[in-house]
């Protein structure tokens, strides 16, 4: 569960981020998610599996 830093309020989470250029990563790192605040509309963006990025950055020690 997610709280709103602003709010402290509980957010809706697990929303879609839609991103529509390709191209700009070589390779996908994970699908991007969003979580809105409901009462002041804060948006935070998040993803889900870090499994791909955790595995990128112990590569480049």
């Amino acid at each position: 569960m997610r709280k709103c830093i602003r709010c402290n309020i509980e957010m809706i989470e697990d929303l879609d981020v839609k991103v529509t250029q390709q191209g700009i990563f070589k390779e996908n790192l994970g699908k991007i998610k969003c979580a809105v605040c409901p009462e002041c509309g804060y948006t935070e963006t998040y993803i889900q599996d870090t499994s791909k990025i955790k595995k990128l950055f112990l590569n480049k020690k």
